[in-house]
């Protein structure tokens, strides 16, 4: 919910977005008095959901849309008097039947007006920055079904825009504007290959439209966080490690994949506000750890978990559209067999390697081949490899235990978008070429970091029936460690000026796992940050 409150001669105490009685953390007009006391407050509008849960602020868009402008008048082929036009998402149904599906809003309008109605428009004065939101004039039978029914000058101050009007009147109001030309998103996304969709309205086509200009430049914004949207991540991050170490807590042999998956969501609801995950959880035990994307429709998190499995579970809570990726491997039973130990050894040890090298400037290719090299090392001393590293890299031989890129960019997509702007290209050989990006590493990027290794049966039968490949496979001792599944260890990190900020917080050693787990399993203590984890 957007919170807007006019205070009149009251003690106020703002704390987490809650009202009190002493006069902290204002977030208010007027000056305070010595005794906490003011004539007239207006507290400036922000997002809460009640409880402990995390209040940001709607300035945050403001900045966004700030920063857009400033970018676009940069920009040489953008004329005076232009106007960007944005189209937020609409509410769908299942299929034929009347049944809703619970609306989340289109990311880019989010990231420009955080707006969370669906069925609006947003304008942006690049010139000037004034902002205009355009909401759907609703019929009666709203007020009936749906509830109360709100004027534009409602969501003008609940989103801090400068003017808002009905969609029906937004061909006259751009008109009265006199745009030289009105700025349209359209664009592919590299990770999905669909078509943003573009704003368009009865009218339209009175005025001069370019729906070039503005999807690159917008893009390019949202990969640069800002030190408010970080905060949301942080928080993100905070509720979706706690709800991890929930699960770990609460893991026994015999529960269904399925059981665990609910406790996540219900810790992330529950404690963090979090109505929506960021993409389908994956629960995978046993063999179904080896499955990259496993918890879909097909395979829905619905086998019985076993005595000796590992389980990988990759689930992520988003709070007001922002989101979290986090990946988290441990044994069911609480304790590691050797071979599973092993394994998980070696993948933490890639992601720290990378941790330890991610910095401005670094491209992020280079870190992935860090990763795979790391894991050829590591599976060469376990004995499930033999021969010269070097050597399997020129055959591609870490894609087949590791055939996803080592992370993406993070944000109001779980994928966030910016991954190849124009002039990085993407890598053709197996491995590099699942990179979400191949970008060099900037301040502010949000990304994950998620080295795994896996055994799956159809690559492994690939490798070992291609001589280039079988000739470093010990295939004898593959076996013994076919039934390890997979691993990976996923944590989402800030680029620094210096180097990177964690933002993960779970247990990551083995020996942290399973001390939590043998903890949890008979108490409800917290875990802390361990200075394993500390960078």
């Amino acid at each position: 919910m957007i919170y807007i409150a006019y205070l009149a001669m009251q003690d106020v105490h703002i704390m987490s977005g809650r009202v009190g009685n002493t006069p902290a953390n204002r977030d208010c007009s007027a000056e305070w008095g010595p005794d906490g006391r003011c004539a007239l407050q207006l507290l400036r509008p922000f997002f809460w959901l009640g409880n402990e849960t995390l209040k940001v602020p709607v300035a945050l868009f403001a900045l966004n849309r700030r920063r857009l402008c400033e970018r676009l008048r940069q920009n040489k082929d953008v004329q005076k008097n232009s106007i960007v036009l944005l189209q937020g998402g609409e509410e769908t149904q299942r299929y034929c039947t009347d049944t809703g599906i619970v609306f989340r809003q289109e990311s880019y309008f989010h990231w420009t007006f955080g707006v969370t109605e669906a069925g609006c428009f947003g304008a942006v004065d690049v010139d000037t920055g004034r902002s205009i939101l355009f909401v759907p004039q609703l019929p009666e039978s709203y007020a009936v079904w749906m509830g109360k029914i709100h004027p534009p000058e409602f969501f003008k101050n609940k989103y801090a825009v400068d003017e808002a009007h009905y969609v029906t009147e937004i061909s006259s109001v751009l008109a009265s504007k006199k745009p030289a030309v009105l700025l349209t998103l359209r664009g592919v996304n590299t990770d999905s290959g669909n078509v943003s969709k573009e704003a368009s309205f009865e009218g339209i086509s009175q005025f001069n439209v370019n729906n070039t200009i503005l999807h690159p430049e917008i893009a390019e914004c949202r990969v640069i966080k800002t030190d408010m949207e970080l905060e949301v991540l942080r928080y993100t991050n905070k509720i979706s490690s706690e709800a991890h170490k929930e699960v770990m807590k609460a893991v026994k042999v015999g529960m269904k994949e399925y059981e665990l998956e609910s406790l996540f969501q219900h810790y992330c609801y529950t404690r963090g506000g979090m109505r929506h995950t960021s993409y389908t959880c994956i629960c995978g035990s046993g063999e179904n750890s080896s499955v990259l994307h496993y918890g879909h429709a097909g395979a829905p998190n619905d086998k019985t978990i076993e005595d000796g499995d590992l389980c990988l579970f990759d689930m992520g809570g988003e709070y007001y559209c922002y989101g979290s990726d986090i990946t988290c491997t441990f044994p069911a039973n609480g304790k590691f067999t050797a071979e599973q130990r092993a394994v998980y050894e070696a993948v933490l040890k890639a992601s720290r390697a990378v941790m330890e090298a991610v910095k401005p400037g670094v491209a992020w290719p280079d870190m992935h081949r860090l990763a795979d090299r790391v894991h050829l090392e590591e599976l060469t001393r376990i004995g499930i490899l033999k021969g010269n590293v070097d050597d399997m890299v020129k055959v591609h031989l870490g894609a087949i235990f590791m055939p996803h890129g080592l992370g993406h960019l993070l944000g109001i997509d779980v994928h966030d978008v910016g991954g190849y702007p124009e002039g990085v290209r993407r890598a053709e050989e197996p491995g590099l070429r699942s990179l979400r990006t191949a970008r060099r590493l900037q301040p502010g990027m949000v990304l994950t970091i998620e080295p795994g290794i896996y055994f799956i049966q159809h690559l492994l039968q690939q490798a070992l029936h291609d001589p280039a490949q079988a000739c470093f496979i010990n295939s004898d001792l593959l076996q013994r460690f076919r039934a390890v599944g997979g691993v990976r260890i996923e944590d989402d990190i800030v680029v620094t000026a210096t180097g990177m900020e964690l933002l993960t917080c779970v247990p990551r050693t083995v020996e942290e796992i399973e001390a939590f787990m043998a903890e949890g399993q008979s108490s409800a203590k917290s875990f802390d940050c361990l200075s394993s984890q500390k960078k």
